[in-house]
């Protein structure tokens, strides 16, 4: 029983973890900067964040879960350990986000933050890490509520204070202890060490 339990919840604090430290810096986070800025509603822009990750990150989880099934064990394995050694190194690349951003829109503050963050998602670090995350962990609810809660922990505190967050925190070392963390994760799966915690 206890076992039950956590499995779900270590699912839940790594996807939390890793996205919240991958998400630092990511274009998204730029993203969240340039909406606050632009329209100045933070309520209608944490919202639409909320909505545009809930239904990313559910469609990329459900394609993890169908990947490890389509797999099997010992493909996904490598499968996934060499993810995670390619998302360590990406996560050492800054991001910058694209001059003709969506937040040119007009229209609900709440609709362009949605179609925005969800078109800037496609593809994304965080993306490509949901869909590692669901293919590992047995626990999709787990992960998905696990990368939104760490999407939301970077992006929220952006459009609520603005650049000085940026400021506060070094990007780098924030960059750097997500790369290891997924270098960790993906040597762990290379070697078959299973769960780490």
């Amino acid at each position: 029983m206890m076992h039950d339990l956590a499995a779900p919840i270590e699912a839940f604090l790594m996807s939390t973890g890793i996205v919240a430290l991958a998400e630092m810096g990511d274009k998204t986070q730029l993203l969240s900067l340039i909406l606050a800025a632009r329209f100045r509603k933070p309520i209608p822009i944490i919202l639409g964040i909320l909505a545009a990750t809930l239904v990313n990150h559910a469609l990329a989880g459900a394609v993890g879960v169908w990947v490890n099934q389509w797999l099997g064990p010992v493909v996904m394995r490598w499968v996934l350990g060499v993810s995670f050694l390619l998302m360590a190194g990406w996560i050492l690349i800054p991001d910058k986000i694209d001059d003709d951003t969506d937040a040119k829109q007009t229209g609900s503050v709440f609709i362009t933050t949605v179609v925005a963050f969800f078109l800037a998602e496609m593809g994304d670090k965080t993306q490509i890490a949901t869909v590692a995350l669901a293919a590992q962990y047995s626990s999709l609810v787990a992960v998905v509520a696990g990368t939104t809660t760490g999407m939301m922990l970077a992006n929220v505190p952006v459009v609520l204070l603005g650049d000085k967050v940026t400021k506060l925190i070094p990007m780098r070392v924030v960059h750097i202890i997500a790369a290891a963390l997924f270098a960790v994760l993906g040597l762990a799966a290379l070697l078959n060490l299973g769960s780490l915690f």
